[in-house]
């Protein structure tokens, strides 16, 4: 009995070391940035060490950032066109790589670049489906300069954010198919009744980033630079109404 019980441990024991072995593998194979993305990689500034793509406006020392956690297997970089335009009107953007290129793993890599950047009083933490999902978890207990969400095709776990003070800001896409409608109405319940909603008709789940087609995601109907334009425009003016202390 106690050999069968070993032998069972070890094929169990097998199978969870080749389950991790071809996770870490599957994860570390992440979609990768498309050539507008590359544009904008080299315009950025990059932390050293840490590999945060920093963007900020040309003219201005900008108050007001927002932190960006990416999409699930995702390139970080694949959000370098969007994080740039919206420096563009006023704001600092942090784009921050992930562990294994899923946010779950850096839930709180956001508190580093709070800290690194102490000019900025008011800032906006978001992200990419389940960036944004995970960002919606740190916000739950963020410092106060943590001022408002943006959620982009996602919403959070739980109703642990409806009575939040904080401002949030939902977009999302008519033909997501990964982040669907009927998902992302579901999630109103779960977020503060003054939550701003922003729907992007003929947009889907890949086209709030620069990294190809998705897998199960719907049509892009529209052009992705019409439905990267609608996500900045969005994003800036949630933003021009954060006021930090």
């Amino acid at each position: 009995m106690k050999r069968i019980l070993r032998n069972i441990g070890i094929v169990f024991l097998t199978f969870l070391v080749l389950g991790v072995i071809g996770f870490v593998a599957w994860a570390g194979t992440p979609y990768q940035p498309e050539p507008p993305a590359l544009e904008s990689i080299d315009r950025a500034a990059v932390e050293t060490g840490r590999g945060w793509l920093v963007f900020d406006p040309e003219d201005t020392a900008p108050s007001t950032g927002l932190i960006l956690y990416p999409g699930g297997r995702v390139d970080y970089r694949a959000y370098a066109p969007q994080a740039e335009a919206i420096a563009d009107h006023g704001y600092k953007v942090v784009l921050v790589p992930m562990p294994l290129n899923f946010a779950i793993f850096g839930l709180n890599r956001a508190d580093e670049v709070i800290a690194a950047f102490p000019d900025i009083k008011a800032w906006a933490v978001g992200g990419h489906s389940l960036g944004g999902a995970m960002a919606a978890e740190y916000v739950k207990s963020s410092p106060p300069s943590v001022k408002g969400l943006v959620l982009w095709a996602a919403y959070p776990a739980n109703d642990a954010l409806r009575d939040s003070s904080l401002e949030v800001i939902s977009i999302y896409a008519s033909n997501d198919q990964v982040a669907t409608i009927q998902e992302i109405n579901e999630s109103k319940m779960n977020l503060p009744e003054d939550t701003i909603f922003v729907g992007i008709e003929g947009g889907n789940h890949a086209g709030f980033g620069w990294y190809g087609p998705q897998s199960g995601d719907g049509i892009l109907a529209i052009s992705r630079k019409e439905q990267q334009a609608q996500v900045v425009a969005g994003t800036a003016a949630f933003l021009e109404d954060l006021v930090g202390e």
